[in-house]
């Protein structure tokens, strides 16, 4: 029953567009949430030396590929395998990753310069994403990390992320202090291979205030 179960999982996983939550699953399934979580470990381990993952993100499981075969993936999808982040987007890509959800005058004032061109960048290529709006003036835009963004690091859940030194919680949510580095923010672009990024040479951080909303 177990292993029908899992196959069933599996057909499940590989027709979702996107991320399905262990509830909408368990539906699908006839089956409680206990048992879902059971199956997807057991896939997790089948997975191990195989071409698939199983990956979370805003508390839904999807498969995706392994992220040791991206180079033949790129190949095969004649994709760009060397690409640039300017080391101001990878900075504010830190500074989300590890502080979401956060707004935009929040990594400003954590940065000390203007971090519109960084996020749009980052959300053009997919790493970061819209999750929300505060409910304070001007109910600025809520950024937090993508499943792309998982996808492209290799990782299977913002949990296996390092921790920042006197760091103790999980990233999602944590309204801890991300790492230092503002003093980058006017630099020339860094290299992040085999990651989507800036393509542009520099980035300019410094340009005039957009609004909150941005």
């Amino acid at each position: 029953m177990q292993g029908n179960l899992e196959v069933k999982l599996e057909a499940l996983l590989f027709a979702s567009p996107g991320p399905v939550t262990i509830d909408q699953l368990a539906t699908a399934l006839e089956v409680g949430p206990a048992a879902v979580k059971s199956a997807l470990s057991n896939l997790e381990t089948q997975y191990a030396d195989r071409g698939l993952r199983i990956q979370y993100h805003q508390g839904g499981a999807q498969m995706t590929s392994a992220p040791e075969y991206a180079a033949e993936i790129e190949r095969l999808l004649q994709l760009d395998s060397q690409s640039h982040l300017s080391r101001a987007a990878l900075e504010v890509l830190a500074i989300v990753t590890y502080r979401q959800p956060i707004t935009r005058p929040e990594i400003d004032s954590i940065r000390g310069v203007n971090s519109d061109s960084s996020i749009k960048t980052l959300h053009r290529y997919g790493l970061i994403e819209e999750i929300g709006r505060t409910s304070g003036p001007g109910r600025p835009i809520l950024y937090g990390t993508s499943g792309e963004f998982l996808q492209h690091f290799g990782i299977s859940s913002l949990d296996q992320l390092p921790e920042i030194e006197g760091e103790s919680q999980a990233p999602e949510g944590s309204p801890d202090q991300p790492g230092q580095g503002g003093e980058h923010s006017d630099e020339p672009s860094a290299q992040a291979s085999d990651h989507p990024g800036d393509s542009e040479k520099q980035e300019n951080d410094s340009s005039a205030q957009a609004s909150n909303g941005s």
